[in-house]
């Protein structure tokens, strides 16, 4: 096993961004559910967000969705995330809402459409200058249903022309991270279905072009820990979209249906040395808490990538190397099960007390009053929630 107090060292140092979206209402294909507290403006997710950095100290950022998120005064918005002890994020596109976008947004056959689609994206690059954020996410829902319904090569250049455009707008100090989804809502073909398109779309766009890996995004079975290992590899992992999902996108709770391959996925991440902050990779979550309270979840979600670390950085690095090398195909599974099978939560419990946390972050959000106070205050108006 690894020193603690090196473990701990490093565990000081993992950020964690939370999405501004998972404050909000959200639900099934079939109903949103309501909850009491939601908030129900851009400045009441970041209030949301800093109470979830208080509490657990690791997630110091907050995503923004566009135009979910717009207001009239970005710049003041980001002073307000400041003034909370937070800032603002990864700007998120939405290209998938719009009735315009039936057929496609950027890949969509009508000129017209496609401009309205790149002209949005160009858009949130303005926001990223107003905010200081680094990385503009892309995600399309683009794809056909039926085969013959389009050219699947032409939409191939057509998505290469808008990254293209988009990516020449990007500050020196700014990148795009291209997301994928293996299906839906395009159940024929998706236009940008894997990491290894995403991939190939990035390397055509040079060095500020990064793919996003959505850990639910992929055919049930997928090594993702493979996709992380190579693309670490080849230095093209951007950023994480983390949550958890048994059948498609369920957009779980991170590590609430595999923590084992969670922690395969950090393992790749530490043995990359690619934990550090320095290292470029922005860490985040994505998920919609349907059924269970928002701020409490995303809490737990963040205690479970913590904990998923801590395992992974126990990991006995020179021991498991001399096994593989010596081809002892036991004795190296056996190095990460016994870093996997250890309780990490007394080292995250010390660690959080020896820089001032409470050692049980859902326990002090629950005295805090917090969540009484917000149902109060937001009992009026309108809540924020998918599309708002």
């Amino acid at each position: 096993m690894n020193d603690t107090t090196d473990v701990k060292a490093q565990l000081r140092q993992q950020r964690i961004e939370t999405p501004s979206w998972g404050y909000g209402n959200s639900g099934t294909r079939f109903k949103v559910f309501a909850q009491e507290g939601v908030p129900r403006t851009p400045q009441e997710k970041i209030d949301d967000a800093a109470v979830v950095h208080r509490f657990t100290g690791v997630a110091p950022t907050v995503a923004l969705h566009i135009p979910w998120d717009n207001v009239d005064d970005f710049s003041e918005l980001a002073k307000y995330a400041i003034a909370q002890g937070v800032e603002l994020g990864t700007v998120n596109s939405n290209v998938f809402q719009d009735n315009d976008y039936k057929l496609g947004s950027v890949t969509n056959p009508e000129p017209g459409v496609r401009r309205k689609a790149i002209d949005h994206l160009l858009s949130c690059i303005d926001v990223m200058d107003l905010t200081g954020s680094r990385d503009l996410k892309l995600w399309f829902s683009d794809g056909t249903n039926y085969p013959g319904q389009d050219s699947i090569r032409e939409r191939q250049d057509r998505l290469a022309t808008a990254l293209a455009e988009v990516y020449a707008r990007l500050a020196d100090d700014q990148r795009m991270v291209l997301e994928y989804k293996l299906f839906e809502p395009a159940f024929y073909h998706t236009d940008v279905p894997d990491w290894g398109t995403s991939y190939a779309h990035c390397l055509e766009l040079g060095p500020k072009a990064q793919v996003v890996i959505d850990t639910g995004h992929h055919a049930p079975g997928t090594n993702i820990e493979f996709i992380v290992a190579f693309l670490l590899r080849v230095g093209r992992l951007g950023a994480f979209d983390f949550n958890s999902r048994f059948y498609a996108d369920d957009d779980l709770m991170v590590g609430s249906a595999d923590p084992f391959q969670l922690f395969r996925i950090l393992h790749e991440i530490v043995q990359g040395e690619a934990l550090r902050p320095e290292s470029g990779i922005t860490f985040m979550l994505d998920q919609c808490h349907n059924i269970e309270a928002k701020i409490p979840a995303i809490i737990r979600s963040v205690m479970n990538v913590q904990e998923a670390t801590a395992k992974a950085l126990l990991v006995d690095a020179a021991a498991l190397a001399s096994a593989q090398r010596e081809g002892d195909v036991l004795a190296a599974n056996a190095v990460l099960m016994d870093a996997y099978n250890t309780d990490v939560r007394p080292l995250l419990a010390e660690l959080r007390e020896e820089t001032g946390l409470d050692p049980d972050p859902i326990a002090a959000y629950h005295r805090s009053g917090y969540f009484d106070r917000i149902r109060e205050e937001r009992s009026t108006g309108q809540q924020a929630g998918w599309g708002a």
